[in-house]
């Protein structure tokens, strides 16, 4: 069925913390999850499946090629990135990009403060 605080049905921000489970692993699971064009349901079995196979799974078989390229073609050792001028480019926008999403992401947390104060009880 749908969330309903007083019902006591579904997982609120405050259930969430109470749990102990990072914060990273709830927004990546939330932004996986997030329904396209219709509601989505929440189950702990499947919180866990995300984490475990999307998550971890795809997180360390990346990291395991990444090592195992470096290793095959440098020895093992990273080199020493030379930017051109078009990556400084590319890098000043990607930065402008991230400053500007933090920014509206504050904004959205001032409102969602806000709508959480304006439905506490006096």
């Amino acid at each position: 069925g749908k969330f309903s605080k007083s019902r006591g049905v579904g997982v609120f921000g405050d259930m969430a913390k109470d749990t102990g489970i990072p914060a990273d692993i709830w927004r990546f699971y939330l932004l996986f999850l997030r329904p396209e064009g219709q509601d989505s349901a929440f189950s702990w079995s499947d919180l866990m499946l995300k984490n475990n196979s999307e998550l971890l799974n795809n997180l360390g078989n990346f990291i395991n090629r990444a090592g195992m390229f470096a290793c095959k073609f440098f020895g093992g050792t990273i080199p020493a990135m030379v930017l051109t001028a078009d990556d400084e480019r590319l890098l000043a926008r990607v930065t402008l990009e991230l400053r500007q999403y933090h920014q509206l992401l504050e904004k959205v947390r001032w409102v969602a403060e806000g709508a959480r104060l304006g439905w506490q009880e006096p």
